[in-house]
């Protein structure tokens, strides 16, 4: 287990898929990370990388070849270096291999830099193109918290609280994770989703269309709020297993495929690219709010 902390926090990761486990409150002692029971959700906060969501018959396409690759992609079951580390910050690596070409077929190098600043842990995602062509890619944060926090507390204390009153549609998707072309009101003109355990009866709230950049976990109850700032990220999923004393917070660059068929790489919703010898850095922050 990689250890950093500073005056305020104190954050544990894995080497495999380079994945956030711990995030303390040191002064309360309080743990804010799901603990990946493994049967119900056996992660904690899984990085997604090539791709966000699910792919048509779990396949990609690039230029007329196909691949087979899982939701979400392989970031998240891989294993990462060490590539620097210091007392308030880590830098992960993970390099293309004949792992990595099997599904996706690049080079790259990809590092997950975690900084601790005060109260707040900042999560950097920082993609280079070692290849002699474009490549093409999305990636997401999937960060799982703990609800309730405090012992004195249920689930149901706990409300997700935008930046900004919105008018937000969910966007669906059925049961092979692919957008169908349905949305459906969350909110009209408010800025508070309450927290219930049959709120994500029907998977994960996806919103593609937001003025707030950043959103928290509340509640009347407790000292404390997890603030997620996402400047860089265009759309957010916010989801939980039902029945499970967890939330999910997920800003996203990218999304699922849609159920009406393939896209090459290079056509999939809000894409990302950039150019041989090129790199790409975006970031969210988790802050610790009491």
């Amino acid at each position: 287990m990689i250890t950093i902390e500073n005056d305020y926090l104190k954050a544990a990761f894995k080497t495999k898929g380079a994945e956030l486990s711990s995030l303390i409150e040191k002064t309360s002692h309080t743990e804010c990370i799901w603990q990946a029971d493994p049967s119900v959700w056996a992660y904690h906060a899984p990085i997604l990388f090539p791709i966000v969501g699910g792919l048509k018959l779990n396949t990609l396409h690039v230029d007329g070849k196909t691949y087979p690759l899982n939701r979400h992609g392989f970031a998240r079951i891989s294993e990462f270096e060490v590539e620097v580390q210091t007392k308030d910050s880590v830098t992960f690596l993970l390099k293309s291999s004949d792992l990595t070409h099997a599904v996706f077929p690049y080079e790259f190098e990809f590092r997950m830099k975690y900084s601790l600043n005060g109260e707040s842990l900042k999560q950097e995602y920082i993609v280079k193109n070692t290849d002699t062509k474009p490549i093409f890619f999305a990636l997401g944060g999937h960060t799982g918290f703990r609800v309730p926090l405090s012992t004195n507390e249920i689930y149901s204390d706990y409300w997700i609280e935008f930046e900004q009153s919105e008018h937000l549609n969910r966007y669906l998707i059925n049961s092979e994770g692919l957008f169908t072309d349905e949305t459906e009101p969350v909110l009209v003109y408010g800025n508070k989703i309450p927290l219930s355990y049959d709120l994500f009866s029907s998977d994960a709230l996806i919103f593609k269309q937001m003025e707030s950049r950043s959103v928290q976990l509340k509640s009347a109850k407790s000292p404390f709020s997890i603030k997620v700032d996402f400047p860089d990220f265009p759309y957010l999923g916010i989801w939980a297993k039902s029945g499970a004393d967890f939330v999910c917070i997920e800003p996203w660059i990218g999304c699922a495929d849609h159920q009406s068929g393939h896209k090459d790489i290079s056509e999939k919703e809000f894409i990302q690219d950039i150019d041989a010898g090129e790199s790409f850095s975006k970031h969210y922050l988790i802050s610790i709010n009491r």
